[in-house]
């Protein structure tokens, strides 16, 4: 539970529910439930699109922004549909809880345990919805309140506004996602079901691209059929002129590190290229043929398999750039005529048939002009395509490829002028809008982008990363047969909008108004909306307009004349997007703003812009809730700064877990687990900042740390299951409060002092927090800087990569300048822009060296009597046990009189409790405290005492505590 007082002084406001206590773990629970793959909510089969908010959180934010204060949580609860079907003692929240605590004992599904559905297949009950629409119009002066997103993307918050039958205004500013809430929000509700008019048109396409694309896509004997083939390329060898494949891996499908199908290369004397199917152990042994050792290494080099020549990754690069390299097939995944799957090594017909696509995109001239619009070659994302050579949209996609999207395309459009011809202009224009979200899921699968995954021999989505990244081993996919077929597309995406269409079936509410625009421009009257939920656009998270040109350049064709509104420009719109994207200001960054703080800049001035048209709109009383998951301080002090200056009051801020941790799109980069859920009024009474008072930071900053710790402590009590980062981040939110009351704020000097201040002593007070809490080890605080700093990291982040913002302000909390320590102490290392903290094999000088052999660019000297960090003298040890054993180990720790250095004491019982299970140096560093080294130690703690019973192979989450 969290209650935050209304700190608002315009008294006439009515107190809201999410102005009070809310049932956040239960929700929490819930929320984690539907972030499983297989039962995803229905909206998320229509299309891609990036970040989509869990049903749970989203349906909290708008009964919470909507209800009043006394709505209890069982209220709450029962409206979101979050109850057992039998009755119960006690509250439904504890009755949550305590389900989740006893979850993996359970021996049914889910559903059973539970006594309940996932809540987002069901919508309210007539009776539930009357009962709401009684309070609401009790609360909001007679009238139901309109409910606005003014940036809703994937459409997840006015969806569930419209299952609560409220009038709903749906706003985004990309084409793309405005489609989706065509098909959200407004078909079913105007024209309703269309399973059999989609099924039909879905087979006609499917049908006339099969009879186009047949000659592509060779059987290999009768009636086997191919499914997709692993792809990668070719360039030639300098040295002995062969060709020499790109790809990481030779798995086609790896069933374990020494069992599954693998092609095995050789080369005969003219240095031709064969590839040969072998099953692995049967065929050959991992020993005599290690499939994991592809000629590419994971920093870009090849080594040519035929001569052993290196072939550097900027030769490589260079390579692509010029053109100078083939499609390579690797292996082909087919159904035989029994329905049964199987791999073999490519063939004469294969390559061929490759051939014939590459002859097809030359000679063409409809092919040949396809996609040529330009890649942007300063995007934040396009830069990374672009360096490869990547120059027009169309060489995202091998030959084979366009051509198959290129047909499908010509389906659609033949299918297209029998709709328009058939039916209505509204019901043809529902259904060419959704069958044309085929494309997107055809894009996400069949590119250069897509990735072949060895250990199930099956294609996986392009964006999972939210980059373009060429794949060194992709997936050129037979959309006519197989595993992703174009006909299971096209009926997911049908199975899916029906089930949109059955939620809304018994809702009395009108279709959504969405609109597409700037959302600092809204087509909305002053004070004319209620209440407003925005999850709003991730800071530098997520390039949205540059990733998801890849679709719009697609669906302009598809669909130009159907929804011409939406198409009128080349690509979808940069400038007005609300992103901190650097590369946008490369051209005029200097020595005095550099590119990444003219788009923090920027950000902030386009999020002002749209908090103040946001205050614009609503009536006075109304309420904001803001959607904010992100990690970056910048973010949060951009966040706080439009706020302030758009004038809203900050009301109240709740936590919520809102994603599985450590999902694969997030690591590293700046989105949370956690969702804070930010609330703010619109006073009755106008307030001018101007007229305002100045406080003193020394005054405010107190009052900051009291709120960051109280907050933390409150949410290590609660048992929300949240990482440690998250503790930080949720706590931000109280912290914000307290800086925003007090603003405008100044320190001795009458200097404005940015929030970013205030999020900065947070961090700090939390980390200590932290630290109080989860560290048993006594003396951390006597540690050199550096030692510390590494110590927290891992115990804050509980990764070995996570963001150079984060990181930083960790060092700068007790001293440390990560810039400076980089390069002298290599405890860290940059990637892609994050941070990776380095391990002890990355550190020490290999002792079995002559000294004149090692590098010295390594920094720790394992011959050293004496180290200036305790984490050298760690690591140092790690790497004696490691490579000399533990008798010599013993003697070398002797020598430096470990016995009675408490800092080494100290660190090691830290590092064996920060660091994961599975991580190399937990494995050493336990083995230090166990055995002879033990004793030579003279330890009082025992490694098992941080041993995990139950998963002794990742970190424990706090809610594990």
């Amino acid at each position: 539970m969290s209650e935050e007082p209304l700190q608002d002084t315009d008294k006439s406001m009515e107190p809201l529910a999410i102005e009070g206590k809310l049932p956040l773990k239960a929700v929490g629970i819930e929320n984690l439930k539907e972030d499983n793959p297989k039962h995803m909510p229905p909206h998320r089969y229509l299309h891609p699109w990036f970040a989509r908010r869990p049903t749970p959180a989203s349906r909290l934010a708008i009964l919470g922004s909507i209800l009043p204060k006394e709505t209890d949580s069982d209220e709450l609860l029962r409206l979101m549909q979050i109850e057992p079907r039998e009755g119960i003692d006690g509250d439904i929240a504890e009755y949550v809880e305590k389900k989740k605590a006893t979850e993996n004992d359970r021996s049914g599904i889910l559903a059973d345990h539970y006594g309940y559905k996932r809540p987002f297949t069901s919508s309210p009950t007539p009776n539930q919805l009357s009962e709401l629409h009684d309070k609401l119009e009790s609360t909001w002066g007679g009238e139901l309140p309109t409910v606005l997103d003014p940036t809703a993307g994937g459409g997840v918050i006015p969806f569930e506004s419209l299952r609560y039958g409220l009038p709903t205004a749906a706003n985004e500013l990309n084409s793309v996602p405005s489609l989706i809430l065509k098909a959200m929000l407004q078909y079913p509700l105007s024209v309703g079901h269309l399973r059999s008019d989609l099924t039909e048109w879905g087979e006609f396409i499917n049908e006339s691209a099969t009879d186009a694309l047949e000659e592509y896509y060779p059987e290999a004997g009768s009636g086997d059929t191919p499914s997709h083939y692993a792809m990668t390329y070719a360039v030639t060898c300098p040295d002995c002129t062969a060709d020499v494949p790109t790809t990481p891996k030779w798995w086609l499908l790896r069933k374990s590190a020494s069992k599954g199908v693998a092609v095995k290369p050789s080369y005969d004397e003219s240095g031709e290229l064969s590839l040969e199917r072998v099953q692995l152990p049967e065929d050959v042994t991992k020993d005599e043929f290690n499939p994991q050792d592809g000629p590419r290494s994971r920093g870009g080099n090849l080594e040519c398999p035929n001569c052993g020549y290196p072939i550097e990754s900027e030769t490589v690069k260079q390579r692509f750039k010029d053109g100078e390299y083939t499609h390579q097939i690797l292996g082909v995944k087919y159904t035989d005529r029994n329905g049964k799957s199987a791999y073999r090594a490519p063939t004469a017909k294969d390559q061929e048939a490759l051939k014939q696509a590459e002859q097809r995109c030359e000679n063409d001239i409809d092919v040949f002009n396809l996609l040529t619009e330009e890649i942007p070659k300063k995007g934040e994302k396009t830069s990374e395509p672009v360096g490869y050579g990547l120059t027009e949209w169309r060489d995202f996609y091998s030959p084979r490829q366009l051509v198959c999207q290129y047909e499908y395309w010509q389906a659609f459009e033949k299918a297209k002028e029998q709709v328009q011809t058939r039916y209505d202009k509204e019901r043809s224009e529902s259904l060419l809008t959704i069958l044309s979200f085929a494309a997107g899921k055809m894009i996400d699968y069949n590119s250069r982008l897509s990735p072949y995954k060895v250990s199930k021999g099956y294609p996986e989505n392009a964006f999972a990363g939210k980059n373009f990244t060429l794949q060194w081993l992709y997936v050129d996919n037979n959309l006519t047969s197989g595993n992703r077929r174009y006909i299971d597309m096209i009926s997911r995406i049908i199975d899916s909008y029906e089930k949109i269409v059955d939620y809304l079936d018994d809702i009395d509410v009108e279709p959504a108004t969405v609109t597409s625009r700037d959302a600092a421009d809204l087509s909305q009257d002053d004070n004319s909306v209620q209440t407003v939920v925005i999850d709003p656009p991730y800071y530098s998270s997520i390039m949205y307009s540059e990733l998801s040109d890849m679709f719009y350049v697609w669906q302009k064709r598809y669909l130009n004349d159907v929804h011409p509104e939406l198409f009128r420009n080349e690509l979808t719109a940069k400038d007005e997007e609300a992103v901190a994207n650097p590369s946008r200001f490369t051209d005029i960054a200097n020595k005095s703003s550099s590119k990444k703080e003219l788009a923090k800049k920027s950000y902030e001035e386009k999020m002002s812009d749209i908090f103040s048209e946001l205050y614009r709109v609503l009536q006075p009383g109304g309420a904001m809730t803001v959607m904010f998951t992100h990690k970056e301080t910048d973010a949060w002090d951009t966040l706080t700064m439009s706020l302030i200056k758009s004038g809203f009051v900050v009301t109240s801020t709740h936590p919520i877990t809102s994603e599985m941790p450590d999902r694969m799109d997030v690591q590293g980069g700046g989105s949370a687990d956690s969702t804070l859920l930010l609330t703010g009024r619109k006073p009755h009474r106008e307030r001018n900042l101007n007229d305002r008072l100045p406080t003193l930071w020394s005054d405010v900053k107190a009052d900051t740390r009291k709120a960051a710790k109280e907050a933390a402590r409150d949410l290590i009590d609660s048992g929300m299951s949240l990482t440690k980062t998250d503790v930080i981040i949720s706590a931000f939110g109280p912290t914000l409060r307290v800086f925003a009351d007090a603003y405008p704020v100044v320190d001795d000097e009458d200097n404005e002092v940015p929030p970013r201040r205030a999020l900065e002593e947070a961090r700090e007070a939390v980390t200590q927090v932290l630290v109080d809490e989860y560290l048993e080890a006594e003396g951390i605080d006597e540690l050199d800087d550096v030692t510390e700093w590494y110590i927290l990291c891992w115990l804050v982040h509980e990764s070995e990569t996570f963001s150079y913002d984060e990181g930083h302000q960790l060092g700068l909390g007790i001293g440390v300048d990560i810039d400076e320590i980089k390069r002298s102490t290599k405890t860290w290392r940059k990637s892609r822009g994050d941070i990776s903290l380095r391990g002890h094999d990355d550190r020490v000088q290999n002792i079995n060296e002559k000294p004149e052999d090692r590098s010295s660019r390594i920094p720790v000297n394992p011959d050293d009597l004496s180290f200036s960090l305790a984490l050298d003298k760690i690591h140092a040890a790690m790497h004696v046990y490691d490579v000399q054993g533990e008798s010599a180990c013993c003697d070398w720790l002797r020598e430096r009189n470990f016995d009675t250095d408490s800092t080494f004491k100290s660190t090691l019982k830290a590092l064996l409790q920060v660091l994961p299970h599975d991580h190399g140096d937990w494995e050493l560093a336990r083995d230090l405290a166990a055995g002879r080294t033990r004793d030579v130690l003279d330890l009082d703690f025992s490694p098992n005492v941080f041993a995990d019973d139950g998963d002794e192979t990742t970190q424990t989450t706090l809610g594990d505590h």
